[in-house]
């Protein structure tokens, strides 16, 4: 059923006004704004119908009403304004990833604990995702005479390291030999495509073990898609703050998800397909998730996306107020990130 201009009105000033005090919202509260013009029976009817259409719920202990997620739903899809930053939040976020725009890892990471500061809710970031990220270089250092780091270089400026296992007696005229031989066999290729077989035929020469083929293969999977792949989060002591949280086995249920973080991590790999995503309380999968809304949004670096961010908050979270700082993050961090590769 498509609710009137009535309906929506009040259901509008129960969201603004339950998204600001998270309180239950009686019909005499919203009687007494001028915008609504109408009297507190006559919304107290129309309140009436909204929860028997789903969209307003009554807590036991409490004669107000709260929206439920269909209303929030609603309210994200129809009824939300735009919501801008100020002059003030812009200079600010250009000049705080400025700062920090030394390496890629560092200002994704930085930039996603400025969205749990400026939103005050929990923000989670997927660094990098290697999929379609391809090798530029690889140099392996010898450290001393049984181990080395293998340095690996993409095209996409991301650096990662790996310790391995040398095989006895390799010297480091040999590695420096064998670390731009493998830099010429496997440069452009897909990280996720660079077979065993690849390799082995560049050392066969050098008569390496298979042992040693192994630890460089195995330096490509732990050194880029574990650690690239990897989720952080941010802020996860701000959900605390908020009252919908005070029941601490609700709070203990949701921190165990944040130290898990499997679920989060599939929320973010599969947001990476999309500019934005909102997922509102029920809608998420993972039961004590069902309190909170996750919004997201993609970055990328040129036109690739290559990862993704999001903020964790209650289903009353100020949705314009996110999306607007995620809009604007995403495409800073997006532009920073691929003006940090064209200048190498």
């Amino acid at each position: 059923m498509k609710l009137d201009r009535r309906k929506l009105k009040i259901l509008q000033a129960i969201i603004d006004d339950y998204v600001m005090t998270a309180s239950p919202v009686g019909s005499r509260t919203i009687s007494k704004r001028t915008d609504i013009g109408l009297s507190s029976a006559t919304i107290r009817n129309e309140m009436s119908d909204l929860e028997e259409l789903g969209y307003l719920q009554q807590p036991h202990t409490s004669a107000g009403r709260i929206p439920s997620d269909k209303a929030f739903r609603l309210y994200v899809n129809q009824m939300m304004t735009d919501s801008n930053l100020s002059s003030d939040e812009i200079k600010f976020i250009n000049a705080y990833i400025r700062q920090r725009a030394n390496s890629i890892e560092s200002v994704v990471k930085q930039t996603a604990e400025l969205l749990s500061d400026m939103t005050k809710y929990t923000s989670m970031v997927l660094s990098p995702q290697l999929k379609d990220i391809r090798l530029k270089h690889i140099q392996i250092v010898a450290l001393n005479d049984s181990t080395a780091i293998v340095v690996i270089i993409t095209d996409t400026g991301l650096t990662r390291n790996a310790y391995i296992k040398l095989p006895y007696g390799i010297r480091p005229d040999i590695l420096e030999s064998l670390s731009s031989k493998l830099s010429g066999a496997l440069y452009d290729k897909r990280i996720v495509d660079i077979t065993p077989e690849q390799i082995t035929n560049v050392l066969m020469e050098y008569e390496c073990n298979l042992d040693f083929v192994s630890s460089i293969m195995k330096s490509l999977d732990t050194g880029l898609a574990s650690d690239a792949d990897s989720l952080l989060l941010y802020g996860t002591n701000n959900l605390l703050m908020h009252p919908e949280y005070s029941n601490i086995d609700k709070a203990r249920q949701l921190l165990q998800v944040f130290e898990e973080k499997d679920s989060l991590y599939n929320v973010l790999s599969n947001a990476t397909k999309m500019e934005f995503t909102i997922t509102i309380g029920s809608e998420n999968e993972t039961p004590p998730m069902r309190d909170c809304s996750i919004v997201t949004a993609t970055y990328r670096i040129g036109d690739m996306p290559i990862g993704s961010m999001g903020v964790i908050g209650p289903t009353r979270m100020n949705y314009p107020k996110v999306l607007a700082l995620l809009k604007y993050l995403g495409q800073s961090l997006s532009d920073t990130l691929t003006n940090m590769l064209e200048e190498e």
